[in-house]
């Protein structure tokens, strides 16, 4: 048996990996192994850090995967607590300050009930950015999406490309598009009545 104590049957194997992607809004991602977990998967936030416990004979390729479902997960409960105005406006300001360096200073950034066909708006005459309520509840990386592409508004009014090369900045802006994409195609599918459906 190995001397080390982390090694031990049935001690959690600690293994730090790469930072997750930008926007997931932690700086360091460490996965546990345990000879005591069967099956099971689970993650919560340490600080500045994610833990994601596995069971100890997952392979790399499994624990990848699951790393990467993990931190969807957590990130889709921890948007689920909705942001108020004021912390909207925050997360702009962040948002503006890591990927467009300060430049997008939008006057006011709040959530509106009144936009049920786009994610998003933006006036940049006034500088104010409106967010759609439907919003409210999606992964984070997707909401942070949606801020940078009305922020970059506020410095390329159209959807020419130096407005995509604006977007180009943010690593998960094919994932996020992708995810509203999903959702507007469920909204418009036939609702199939089940076995059980009355």
């Amino acid at each position: 048996m190995s001397a080390d104590p982390l090694h031990r049957a049935g001690a959690p194997q600690r293994t730090p990996t790469n930072p997750p992607p930008s926007g997931s809004g932690t700086s360091a991602i460490e996965v546990r192994r345990s000879t005591r977990r069967r099956r099971t998967v689970s993650a919560y936030r340490e600080g500045d850090r994610t833990v994601v416990l596995i069971p100890a004979r997952m392979s790399e390729a499994e624990e990848q995967r699951w790393v990467s479902v993990m931190l969807d997960k957590l990130a889709a409960q921890e948007s689920r607590r909705v942001l108020g105005d004021a912390e909207l406006a925050e997360r702009a300001e962040r948002l503006s300050g890591q990927y467009f360096d300060g430049r997008a200073r939008p006057t006011s950034v709040r959530w509106v009930t009144n936009q049920n066909t786009r994610w998003g708006s933006c006036t940049p005459s006034e500088g104010s950015i409106r967010l759609s309520h439907r919003l409210q509840g999606m992964p984070e990386y997707v909401v942070d999406y949606v801020l940078l592409h009305e922020l970059a508004h506020l410095l390329v009014p159209g959807h020419g490309p130096g407005f995509w090369r604006l977007l180009e900045a943010y690593p998960r802006t094919e994932r996020a598009r992708g995810y509203l994409e999903g959702v507007v195609a469920a909204d418009r599918l036939p609702h199939v009545p089940g076995a059980r459906d009355e």
